[in-house]
């Protein structure tokens, strides 16, 4: 078991950096439905996801679906990207959830194969190795797998009961249940979500990108097991940090009474 734990552990090689500003795929014509953003200065690590589509709020169809999944197969193993954050080009939308008018023109063929697609950017963006990914899956960016995800989330019984009635939650409301992390007033542009998140993302910049990446494994890998296989993964994942230049340069800095220069490696 053990064995098999490392290779599943072992953290991807190293990618080419993402240098597109875009995400064109799947499209003919037209403006693409996503643009990739990777800041600059203080926030340099920090990369964006800007979802576009004002014509259907932000809805999850096949264009928007595809060029996300290309986006991340590109920004999931890139050493540049520290902090990957997803957010809305349209004006009081986030995200409307699954295309529905968009569906209801498929066969059922192509409906399973879009469900599939779709349940497999959210399992992308849960287990992305994008090292401090802040994840809007759980509220904010709707999609398949929730009868799966919600009870690990809230509880069997809290996620039957929202389920079955479809009952649809405010911000404050998700907040309480635990659904979302933060909540926060709206401000006079309509994005101080965004400046939240943005905050959240420039405490994780200075942290250790190796061990924040592993820290991301060990905790998504172990709530699928029993805590002494959660115990043996967080252990696996602790020795993959221990060669590092990383763990090194962290203790050197403590040792001097100093800021840590992590470089990833």
């Amino acid at each position: 078991m053990l064995r098999a734990l490392t290779n599943v552990l072992r953290l991807p090689r190293p990618w080419s950096p993402l240098r597109t500003r875009s995400c064109v795929s799947h499209r003919p014509t037209g403006d693409p439905e996503i643009q990739v953003r990777a800041l600059t200065g203080r926030d340099q690590g920090i990369t964006e996801i800007l979802m576009n589509r004002p014509s259907a709020r932000n809805a999850l169809g096949n264009v928007l679906v595809s060029e996300l999944l290309e986006a991340l197969a590109q920004l999931r193993e890139d050493q540049q990207v520290r902090v990957l954050l997803f957010r809305s080009g349209v004006k009081g939308v986030f995200c409307a959830g699954a295309d529905l008018k968009e569906r209801e023109q498929m066969s059922e063929a192509e409906v399973e194969i879009f469900v599939q697609r779709l349940r497999g950017l959210m399992n992308e963006i849960a287990s992305s190795a994008v090292m401090g990914l802040i994840e809007t899956t759980r509220g904010l960016l709707p999609g398949a797998g929730g009868t799966q995800r919600l009870p690990r989330c809230l509880g069997v019984a809290l996620a039957k009961e929202l389920i079955f009635t479809g009952r649809r939650l405010s911000g404050a409301q998700a907040h309480a249940l635990g659904l979302v992390n933060h909540a926060v007033s709206q401000n006079e542009e309509g994005n101080a979500a965004y400046h939240r998140a943005r905050e959240l993302a420039q405490e994780i910049l200075p942290q250790a990108p190796i061990a924040v990446r592993l820290g991301k494994v060990a905790i998504d890998r172990g709530m699928e097991v029993d805590i002494a296989s959660g115990m043996a993964i967080e252990g696996l994942c602790y020795a993959q940090n221990i060669p590092t230049q990383d763990r090194l340069e962290g203790m050197a800095a403590f040792r001097e009474k100093r800021p840590p220069r992590f470089v990833g490696k």
